[in-house]
């Protein structure tokens, strides 16, 4: 009785669902050789070159169609400014100065908003402090803070330095408090579980799991800092206390050298595309992409 109780039927065989087994040598080559031309076309580099050349050809045909150099150069004369102030050496101390106050203003905001973020998700006093900070000063234009930072700081870099932290640290602290936010309770229960908390469930668990929106945020806040060096040293240009890509671009304005406005502009957006084809990129595939926490 237990062994009829016990027994299963064989399920009847269904013949669409049986495959006969065939032999590998049957099958062949499952490899499927791509031409040259489509192998080009999956490297993004080539495809983003070719988007490039094509903005380029549209701005030279442009150009000559106006027939206006004073309004709009070409291409041709924007490059051959550019060439013969590179071989100067006048374009590329701009560019230096340029980021030599960039790079301090950026990684200063970094700190500090390392320091915010991470008071905000350890105490409520910390969140309080930032949401209340955030929306006050986010909305609030760099360029505002600009005559507040010549009277505390006068003429120099201190207040072009000013500038660039307030045009960044808000953006890199709501992005990356809001990416911590996003970190499931499940991650965070895992790493309760093995004894973490305070700074080492902040850098060891939120930090990863927030990386993609923290890497947003210094993205944005890279593309904030350039706009406010240049626009700052335009202003401060005036008084020829700034000898960065902003006087540069002062200077050829004056002279009525649309061109050298269009080099220093191009400069500008040339070392923008490095920064983000180089270092943002290379951070992005030995992060993110390696983690499997963002695709493509």
């Amino acid at each position: 009785m237990t062994d009829v109780l016990t027994a299963r039927p064989t399920p009847p065989a269904r013949p669409d669902l049986e495959y006969k087994t065939v032999d590998i040598a049957q099958i062949g080559s499952i490899k499927q050789d791509i031409g040259f031309l489509e192998g080009l076309f999956n490297v993004t580099g080539f495809r983003r070159a070719l988007v490039l050349i094509g903005l380029c050809v549209i701005w030279e045909v442009y150009a000559r169609y106006l027939g206006n150099p004073l309004m709009f150069p070409s291409f041709s004369d924007t490059v051959t400014t550019l060439w013969g102030d590179i071989v100067s050496g006048r374009l590329p101390s701009a560019a230096i100065t340029s980021l030599q106050v960039l790079v301090t203003g950026y990684a200063t905001a970094i700190a500090l908003a390392t320091v915010m973020t991470t008071l905000a998700i350890s105490t409520r006093f910390g969140t309080d402090l930032l949401a209340t900070l955030t929306a006050m000063f986010n909305p609030l234009p760099a360029i505002a803070v600009l005559p507040l930072a010549l009277l505390w700081f006068g003429l120099g870099t201190s207040s072009i330095v000013f500038v660039i932290v307030h045009s960044v640290l808000w953006a890199v602290s709501l992005n990356t408090f809001t990416g911590f936010l996003s970190v499931s309770q499940t991650q965070k229960m895992a790493g309760r579980n093995y004894g973490l908390g305070g700074l080492r469930m902040v850098f060891f668990i939120l930090i990863p799991a927030a990386f993609p929106s923290i890497l947003s945020g210094l993205k944005i806040g890279w593309a904030f800092a350039w706009r406010t060096l240049i626009a700052a040293e335009l202003v401060f240009g005036v008084s020829g206390n700034a000898a960065g890509l902003g006087w540069y671009i002062f200077e050829a304005r004056n002279a009525l050298e649309t061109s050298g406005v269009f080099a220093g502009l191009l400069t500008v957006i040339v070392i923008g595309l490095v920064v983000e084809g180089l270092v943002f990129r290379t951070i992005e595939h030995l992060t993110v992409r390696k983690w499997g926490t963002q695709n493509v």
